[in-house]
């Protein structure tokens, strides 16, 4: 892919499309874009974080492990971040994020993604705003399955 293809794609992601293009140059060059196959883990759940990913293309599975097996809280598709509370809150991983079909991600070093936040408020902004969103859905989640 060119690096104007890079831009136009990071463009539709809704937690980069304040930042100019390039800004967005920039993050797709200091990313790295992965694909993943289908059942490849892009985190486990209890490791330590060190990267985040931008879904591009496919979509991802994301679990945690209860009682009787592992819980599927979620799914998220092109245009969401995944990884980004272990970098951001620095514990480890509260989720395992499973690619469900043939994937291509922007990964994201925590350095990189700590220089974003620092230095574009509106992407701190948009973070917190996700975070805050997934917090919410966890104890949603948690009240209706007590066997997390």
């Amino acid at each position: 892919m060119s690096m104007i293809e890079d831009v136009k794609v990071l463009r539709n992601v809704p937690l980069f499309s304040s930042l100019d293009d390039s800004k967005l140059k920039l993050l797709s060059f200091t990313g790295k874009w992965v694909k993943y196959q289908p059942g490849d883990n892009l985190c486990v759940e209890g490791e330590k974080g060190e990267d985040a990913f931008v879904i591009l293309e496919g979509e991802v599975d994301v679990t945690v492990g209860g009682k009787h097996g592992p819980i599927l809280v979620n799914n998220h598709g092109a245009g969401v971040m995944v990884g980004e509370i272990a970098i951001v809150c620095d514990v480890p991983r509260t989720a395992t994020v499973t690619a469900k079909n043939d994937l291509v991600v922007l990964k994201i070093t925590k350095e990189v993604f700590m220089q974003l936040i620092r230095g574009y408020p509106e992407v701190a902004i948009a973070v917190i705003r996700e975070l805050a969103l997934r917090v919410n859905d966890g104890v949603r989640i948690a009240l209706r399955n007590e066997t997390i």
